[in-house]
């Protein structure tokens, strides 16, 4: 059965990370088994690995030409490989693919991350004496795992990811074939052509998104959530609903427009909305060169970075959609259930994060299959970048620690492009010369002005933060010289400049 991308894209390190690859020249069943054994545990939560028989590995990468499997092998290879697979403790079975690259055929074992993990394996499934050990992936390597990551190991029994688990209120008649068809279409599957006579049962099969026997056969959330035509049948509040403020959040005049269908189509029409109709270029020249740069309100590669993550990361369990909201002088993303609890706030003013699982492992699959996101780590990264390129303020990440029930990313506009009429771009204040401040904070300051004595409850409440962030802005305020606290906290607060 072939494989969902093509050996191509597989090869490019691109769609998969290297660590979830491993190429071997020849067929070597003792490592082979292992890998599979660490593959299936899916320590990351980082979906499945390829082992790629046929190929040399050269710095972590195939050496091309490969030199190729002999596919008069195959059958002899697939019946040694069911016997040892039978030796994993509980039982495992990968799946076996013929493909073709340099015209010459390579084996690929596709290894899916296990339902029923954790997995032992004999460290030589040829010896007659055995010993069976766990094996987790680190880097590049099966390893057995140490003490403490055996315990943890052991924990993830009874956690298999949300989008991965069975959805028994379903049937996989509720699959549509059309959506499945066109994800391999798109990721240049060979397995496209296979499926033409395939029925709904056998390619949700093919193609990871079913689980058990045929009399009690059902479907996976990630199929429900990306191959069937309306998932809001099956989760509450799937969507993504782009809010325009024109005013700002304290006003009452809003235009919403919600994004419903399979997640990647979501993603994909809320993108090509944002593009067309709020991403902004400008031409801006200068008196001592020639050469005029081209800059944009928000570098589109930067929203759609944080919004394929949104998609990818966000709780399918909760109820919240997924909301953008576009402000006078900045875009905000919010997500819920947030973050993971192993990421700090410095990991995000940094520009690195090195998360330890993935939430959505096969969504996340998905999505880089159809180059919608990018791969392990890089999403913080990037946006940093472009964000730079364009010469925009940095983002904020922002999040209600220690809960972390959701995280928002804030995009403040290109300096450029505030309306000076409505925002007043920089405000000049009392201490004399201009301020800059975010858009949030204008708002907090439009909120005060209008009730002096709030809490900061209520201030968060009213623009829906946690009030750990509204803490944070005030104190921005009040060293820039803007706001004073008068007669203490009995009192008020006191703008210092003219809004």
């Amino acid at each position: 059965m072939s494989i969902l991308i093509s050996i191509e894209k597989l090869f490019s390190g691109k769609y998969v990370e290297g660590a979830r690859m491993e190429f071997k020249k020849g067929w070597n069943p003792i490592s082979t088994l292992r890998t599979i054994c660490a593959f299936a545990n899916d320590f990351g939560n980082e979906d499945s690995g390829y082992i790629i028989v046929g190929v040399e590995e050269k710095n972590g990468r195939a050496k091309r030409p490969v030199a190729g499997f002999n596919p008069d092998k195959y059958e002899q290879v697939q019946k040694e490989l069911i016997g040892y697979c039978n030796l994993i403790q509980p039982s495992f079975f990968p799946r076996l693919s013929l493909e073709e690259i340099d015209d010459k055929q390579v084996l690929v074992i596709w290894v899916p991350a296990g339902t029923n993990r954790p997995y032992k394996v004999p460290d030589d499934v040829t010896a007659k004496h055995k010993t069976y050990n766990f094996r987790i992936r680190q880097f590049s390597s099966s390893i057995v795992p140490n003490s403490e990551q055996e315990a943890e190991l052991i924990q993830l029994t009874a956690k298999i990811p949300f989008d991965d688990r069975v959805n028994s209120s379903a049937k996989v008649d509720d699959l549509n074939f059309a959506l499945m068809r066109e994800h391999l279409s798109q990721t240049k599957s060979k397995l496209y052509n296979e499926s033409a006579i395939m029925s709904v049962q056998e390619l949700a099969g093919a193609m990871n998104l079913s689980q058990g026997s045929n009399e009690h056969l059902f479907p996976k959330n990630v199929g429900l959530l990306m191959f069937s035509e309306e998932p809001e049948e099956f989760f509450y509040g799937i969507q993504i609903d782009v809010v325009e403020f024109p005013n700002g959040l304290a006003a009452k005049e809003f235009y919403e427009k919600t994004f419903n269908g399979p997640i990647q189509k979501q993603l994909a029409d809320a993108l090509s909305y944002l593009k067309t109709n709020i991403i902004k270029s400008k031409v801006i020249k200068y008196d001592d060169r020639a050469k005029a740069d081209k800059v944009y309100n928000y570098p589109y590669p930067a929203i759609e970075e944080a919004l394929a993550n949104a998609v990818y990361h966000r709780n399918y369990e909760l109820r919240d959609p997924i909301e953008v909201r576009v402000l006078p002088s900045s875009i905000e993303i919010i997500s819920y259930s947030g973050i993971d609890p192993s990421l700090t706030q410095s990991d995000f003013e940094k520009g690195i994060v090195r998360s330890r699982r993935y939430r959505n492992r096969r969504i996340g699959s998905f999505l880089k299959e159809l180059e919608l996101t990018e791969g392990k780590g890089t999403g913080i990264p990037i946006i940093y970048k472009v964000m730079k390129d364009n010469g925009s303020p940095n983002p904020i990440f922002d999040t209600d620690y220690p809960n972390r029930s959701f995280v928002v990313v804030e995009f403040p506009i290109y300096p450029e492009f505030r309306d000076d009429e409505n925002e007043g771009g920089a405000i000049g204040g009392a201490i004399g010369g201009a301020i800059e401040l975010t858009a949030r904070q204008k708002e907090i300051l439009s909120i005060i002005k209008k009730d002096n004595k709030i809490s900061y409850k209520a201030m968060a409440k009213k623009l829906n933060i946690n009030e750990s962030a509204i803490i944070k802005h005030m104190k921005t305020l009040r060293e820039k010289g803007v706001l004073e606290r008068v007669d203490g906290t009995r009192g008020h607060w006191e703008i210092k400049v003219k809004l």
